[in-house]
């Protein structure tokens, strides 16, 4: 016989932890979660970094929404700070200025950075090339943020709550009767009335199972890499520097200088693995706005970001089956925006959207929006 709970969350990211731990209080929840543990592709490979200007405008008002819980979150969510101060430093050469001017006069990153020249730029990072880099955009506050501390503690609250996690649990088959999604993985069936998308990549496929119409949620493969901080120099303290185009980003990260292409091209939900072209393209970008020289890798990675056709995470119900929630498309931003996602998917469930939440940009967040071939109607879990 099937185990009976409230919700079925599908996927242990950082999606379906927060979810699941905002709902385990008053909800019987179980994640299922396909690897051997969670947040095994997007979550555990995040560049991590919380920035209030990052994304279009619904993903800088979720972000804005999750600033307060991350510098102050709830006693003993983590035995460490979540974030720390670090800065982003979007820089543009002679050719890129008109480009940012544009970001800085968008009325919500305006108000968040400051305009600065070269040589304070050269002073915030000094392994910049002064021939490079014609001005600047300074956003003070930008911060590291501790994924796995985020994510467990995540977790934790959620198991603390009742709720509970199932891994190497890859659903093989949805359907629903009498009211209840039935989910299958090879050892053992799950019920409940609600279901929750928080697969990540592989949020069409869950969707197609249930015989639901996907969304066009698209996998691109993100790299990264590790390489030596130059040597008499204090990288620590560096800003995270992206160029105004987002064609390469670099920033300190345990004793060490993290570099990204920036790419994004479009994957198969799979173990994504880092291309050695990627890598090259990394460095020689990196290199050309810097003094930098490159000899080694220490390591190089790639993960999946995960966007809807427009670029906007996905939060609602499915306007044209019951209890089907989407929690996805998440792009680049799901950690950061994480707090503010998590709550108000649990308050849809719940229908019970308190005060803090009722801002937010809920119908820019629906799976019914007209971006996503949608009428625009926002379906309740009735």
């Amino acid at each position: 016989m099937p185990e009976i709970f409230d919700v079925i969350i599908i996927g242990a990211g950082i999606a379906g932890a927060s979810v699941a731990a905002n709902l385990a209080a008053t909800h019987k929840v179980i994640i299922l979660e396909r690897e051997e543990f969670a947040g095994f592709h997007a979550t555990g490979r995040s560049a991590a970094l919380f920035s209030e200007i990052y994304g279009n405008s619904t993903v800088r008002a979720l972000t804005r929404a999750s600033r307060n819980f991350f510098y102050e979150p709830p006693q003993g969510f983590s035995e460490h700070p979540l974030v720390c101060p670090r800065g982003s430093l979007f820089i543009a050469r002679q050719d890129q200025l008109a480009q940012l001017a544009c970001f800085a006069d968008q009325n919500d990153v305006n108000g968040w950075v400051r305009a600065i020249d070269a040589s304070e730029a050269l002073q915030l990072c000094p392994i910049l090339r002064a021939d490079y880099v014609a001005a600047a955009l300074l956003e003070t506050g930008a911060a590291d943020m501790d994924v796995a501390a985020i994510h467990q503690g995540y977790l934790r609250q959620m198991r603390s709550a009742g709720g509970t996690l199932l891994t190497n649990a890859e659903v093989l088959e949805l359907t629903r009767s009498d009211g209840q999604w039935c989910a299958r993985t090879r050892e053992a069936s799950f019920r409940a009335p609600v279901l929750v998308n928080a697969a990540g990549a592989w949020a069409d496929l869950i969707a197609a199972k249930a015989g639901i119409r996907p969304l066009g949620i698209q996998p691109c493969r993100r790299t990264a890499l590790l390489v030596d901080t130059p040597s008499g120099i204090m990288a620590s303290g560096f800003p995270m520097v992206i160029d105004i185009e987002e064609t390469f980003y670099f920033k300190p990260d345990a004793g060490l200088l993290l570099l990204s292409p920036a790419d994004e091209s479009p994957m198969e939900p799979c173990d994504v693995q880092p291309e050695e072209l990627d890598v090259a393209i990394a460095v020689d970008r990196v290199q050309h706005a810097t003094t930098l020289t490159i000899p080694r890798i220490r390591k190089r990675w790639a993960g999946l970001r995960s966007f809807a056709p427009d670029r906007t995470p996905v939060v609602g119900f499915d306007p044209l089956r019951e209890g089907f929630f989407w929690l996805a498309g998440q792009g680049g931003y799901g950690i950061q925006t994480a707090p503010a996602a998590g709550a108000l998917a649990a308050a849809l469930i719940r229908d019970d959207l308190p005060d803090e939440l009722i801002t937010l940009p809920i119908e820019a967040l629906s799976p019914g929006r007209k971006e996503l071939g949608g009428d625009g109607s926002n379906r309740r879990n009735t």
